[in-house]
């Protein structure tokens, strides 16, 4: 009688969980910045509509002095220095320790930046 065995051997099995763990090891620390990336987004952007909602009330008042800072989106902490002639700002995220994004026009604008564009070396 001949008997055949179906089925896959204790080697084979092992050289499959081998081969995934070494493609888990490759794709995890791809993967594991994107939250970080994320919030330094959501970061710029609040920034950027920080730019609109701040140049239109010096449209009406000719001055940056007395403008506040908007709410930024969820996370998102927005701080405005404004003077006469520019202003700056800067945004930080909860649940992205270390980021700051910095943003200015006129006579404030951060050193390094383009004026109205948020950058900085942490936000990143």
């Amino acid at each position: 009688m001949q008997r055949t065995r179906k089925g896959f051997t204790l080697i084979e099995l092992l050289i499959v969980v081998v081969i995934i763990g070494i493609l888990a090891a490759i794709a995890i620390p791809k993967f594991a910045d994107t939250k970080r990336k994320a919030y330094v987004t959501a970061m710029k952007s609040d920034l950027k509509n920080m730019v609109s909602s701040a140049e239109a009330y010096f449209s009406d008042n000719n001055t940056y002095v007395g403008y506040t800072a908007p709410t930024g989106s969820s996370g998102v902490t927005l701080t405005f220095t404004g003077a006469t002639t520019g202003w700056s700002g800067t945004a930080t995220h909860t649940n992205a320790s270390g980021a700051t994004c910095s943003i200015g026009t006129g006579t404030s604008t951060p050193t390094g930046l383009a004026e109205g564009q948020p950058g900085g070396t942490d936000c990143k």
